[in-house]
């Protein structure tokens, strides 16, 4: 049997995963709604796959940093990003980060099996389309502003593309504001940009809030 963990704030997504794999024989399959949950789960139950979703309400691209702190509680962990975003860059930054394979929302039941089943195995897994997206954009990664951010970066960069305060953004990424200000000024400089409101629409423009 292959155990799964779905890590996605939608319950229709929840729904519809679960069924998928349990029709193809796979279980037992546990759900987390959010990024913590979704830690603490992953700790307790160890699965053979854990499928993230990267942008969860409230937590921007957080499912970056949530692949990080797994993979570096258990470095064996196999990670399937489940996910709407398919810019390059953003897929290469997760598995930068440590996931094994990265599927779009958009894709068929089959394939959503099919890489379960490569995740579980150790083999990494893109989809076709998605895998020569990212090859054809590997010249001009450099390029690409999102390309030098952090994780914390584009994690704060998606919830300023929400609207969210810097206090807000504090309290929902459990950090100080000093941090959210010092993270926000090195945005302004890495993205070449003068003012909050500058940043703020910049933000919206490089990173789209469906997840």
């Amino acid at each position: 049997m292959t155990s799964v963990l779905i890590i996605d704030d939608h319950p229709i997504v929840l729904q519809g995963c679960r069924r998928v794999l349990q029709d193809n024989g796979i279980a037992p399959i546990h759900e987390a709604r959010d990024v913590e949950s979704g830690y603490q789960l992953a700790r307790r139950h160890r699965p053979d796959v854990i499928i993230v979703d990267l942008a969860m309400q409230g937590s921007g691209l957080g499912g970056l940093s949530l692949i990080q702190s797994i993979r570096a509680q258990d470095p064996r962990a196999r990670i399937l990003v489940f996910s709407m975003h398919s810019d390059p860059i953003i897929v290469n930054r997760a598995l930068q980060t440590g996931a094994t394979g990265y599927l779009l929302k958009d894709t068929s039941s089959e394939e959503l099996v099919r890489a379960v089943e490569s995740v579980a195995a150790g083999r990494p897994y893109l989809g076709s389309d998605l895998a020569m997206r990212v090859a054809l954009a590997g010249a001009g990664v450099s390029r690409n502003p999102l390309a030098g951010l952090t994780p914390r970066e584009l994690q704060t960069l998606g919830l300023l593309a929400q609207g969210k305060s810097y206090g807000r953004i504090a309290t929902e990424l459990n950090v100080s504001y000093k941090t959210v200000v010092n993270v926000c000024y090195q945005l302004r400089q890495k993205l070449d940009v003068r003012t909050l409101p500058e940043l703020i629409r910049l933000s919206v423009q490089l990173v789209p809030n469906a997840s």
